[in-house]
């Protein structure tokens, strides 16, 4: 791609913060809907595909979403976004903590540094003879993209935008993908509480994915633990989500005006912005209330492949070589400014998320498309770098968590075999929810007793476990057995996620719609043929 490529103009300027740079999230978020993006789509089969989702759940448009055949190294990404710059002043993220919480992670050669430590495993397989392993294939693509290291970083290897930054993996998605919203809000109140645990000083959360949930983020739980993050001194980092401008919305909770959310940039083989870069169809363009607040590379980017995963065996096309698989979507570009983040942070340790967010905004690059659909523009980390701290901070009503669990759940819900769905007030153990009692506990950093959350085990009590050559060190972990929903069992013994045949993913599963319980959103794989 070397010909193709031209240089960025490198803004090192300070650049001046102002009320119109923070201007775009001044209004109240709108409701949020259904995510999409369409994944896995082979040759001349994108009609056909798009035409059945379009007739069976009325979630896609019809459009060809036009992936680029050669995938987008991580060099490319990080000189499209000045973290090269970074990089060659010797910015890595070294002593900054980025929180994962997705599918988990595998030691695959990229994360076997020593950079990586496993947390409680919340997920429906944390009862399998190995926890916390990434079955999906989603967490450790994301893992590579944020803090991806081969060892020392000698001989040029693999990098991801911060490689040296400690990354924390919470589980919550099974092999599948299956997951409820509750174990989302209970991941994200375990990283607060432990953010500083073992020398972590977890300063960046990751969420690549969503909820289709429409209540209002004022009242919504899962927008209300985000909130919580950001005003304990983590900059939240989320996904706008993969539903093009087939729906007005961001996803939840990337419409909490609080948070960073993320839109996906295609650098079209380019470093530089104004000239030809452009924001992917699948990209979701939400309303002029909320929209996404910058975008960044997420068209075809190559990061670590997980053999044998879902993904890597259902979307063989997407592999790129024996260490690398390709994806497109809205989770790679919030991976890579989590990774920005994780950078600037090292730089200037002494920012609030609301100094990180302004200065983001304040100084992307303008791309094609207007903010509804690219926000400010493409990030410029190194110029974030240089700017002034914001002059004003975010002063949006704040969400009290008194809403619903079903709301915040949307319209997906996870069941054993299509039957006996987890709906209502109640978490994956069937704990009556009481949103009063959740949301007191929250905001005041206490949601958690040793590995007791909402009044169930769900984990355990310490970091017991270690496994030199992987992590540093590993979350405890408990047993479920004898625990309930309805007539579903939770034990050693009856527990196997493959027959929760409703919330499996597959090709049509994968493509279509959000996070919310069993599917997971904001990513998008590319199936043409590798690089």
């Amino acid at each position: 791609m070397s010909d193709r490529r031209t240089t960025r103009t490198r803004r090192t300027g300070a650049a001046l913060l102002t009320a119109a740079a923070l201007s775009v999230t001044a209004a109240a978020p709108a409701q949020a809907g259904l995510l999409g993006g369409l994944l896995g789509i082979v040759g001349g089969t994108v009609g056909v595909v798009t035409n059945l989702l379009d007739t069976t759940t009325g979630l896609l448009g019809g459009a060809d979403w036009g992936y680029a055949a050669s995938a987008t190294t991580l060099p490319e990404v990080a000189a499209a976004i000045n973290a090269d710059d970074m990089a060659s002043r010797g910015y890595t993220g070294r002593g900054v903590g980025v929180a994962l919480i997705d599918t988990g992670v595998v030691p695959v050669q990229g994360l076997t540094s020593g950079n990586v430590v496993n947390g409680p495993d919340l997920s429906l397989d944390s009862q399998a003879p190995q926890g916390n392993l990434d079955g999906f294939g989603h967490g450790t693509h994301m893992a590579g993209i944020i803090a991806g290291n081969d060892a020392a970083l000698l001989g040029g290897g693999f990098k991801g935008i911060a490689p040296q930054a400690k990354l924390l993996s919470v589980r919550v998605g099974a092999h599948d993908g299956a997951v409820d919203v509750s174990q989302l809000i209970a991941a994200v109140d375990w990283v607060v509480q432990h953010r500083n645990d073992n020398g972590m000083n977890v300063r960046v959360l990751n969420i690549s994915y969503g909820t289709d949930g429409t209540q209002s983020p004022t009242a919504d739980p899962l927008t209300h633990a985000v909130e919580n993050a950001w005003r304990a001194g983590i900059t939240v980092v989320v996904s706008g989500g993969n539903k093009g401008s087939n729906q007005p919305s961001l996803d939840n909770p990337a419409r909490d005006p609080y948070v960073i959310a993320v839109g996906a940039d295609d650098t079209h083989a380019t470093t530089s912005s104004s000239l030809d870069d452009t924001v992917p169809a699948f990209s979701s363009r939400g309303a002029v209330t909320r929209h996404v607040d910058v975008v960044a590379p997420g068209q075809s980017v190559a990061s670590l492949r997980d053999p044998g995963s879902v993904i890597d065996t259902e979307y063989p096309s997407a592999v790129v070589s024996s260490r690398f698989f390709k994806g497109s979507g809205t989770s790679q570009a919030t991976a890579v400014v989590s990774g920005a983040v994780a950078l600037l942070l090292q730089e200037r340790p002494d920012l609030t998320p609301d100094d990180v967010k302004g200065m983001l905004m304040a100084t992307a690059q303008p791309v094609v498309g207007g903010p509804t659909a690219a926000g400010s523009g493409l990030i410029d980390v190194a110029a974030a770098a240089a700017a002034p701290r914001p002059l004003l901070h975010q002063s949006f009503a704040r969400s009290t968590g008194l809403g619903t669990l079903e709301g915040a759940r949307g319209t997906a819900h996870i069941g054993s075999a299509g039957t006996n769905d987890l709906t209502g007030e109640r978490d994956i153990f069937g704990k009556p929810w009481q949103s009063s009692v959740w949301a007191a506990a929250s905001s005041a950093g206490r949601a958690w007793t040793g590995g007791n959350w909402n009044g169930t085990t769900w984990a355990g009590g310490c970091w017991c476990g270690s496994d030199p050559g992987w992590s540093t060190s590993t979350w405890s972990s408990s047993r479920w057995s004898s625990s309930t929903w309805s007539s579903s069992t939770w034990s050693a013994t009856t527990w196997d996620s493959s027959r929760w045949s409703s919330s499996r993913w597959s090709s049509s599963t994968w493509s279509s719609s959000t996070w919310s319980s069993s599917r997971w959103s904001s990513s998008r794989w590319s199936s043409a043929p590798g690089a």
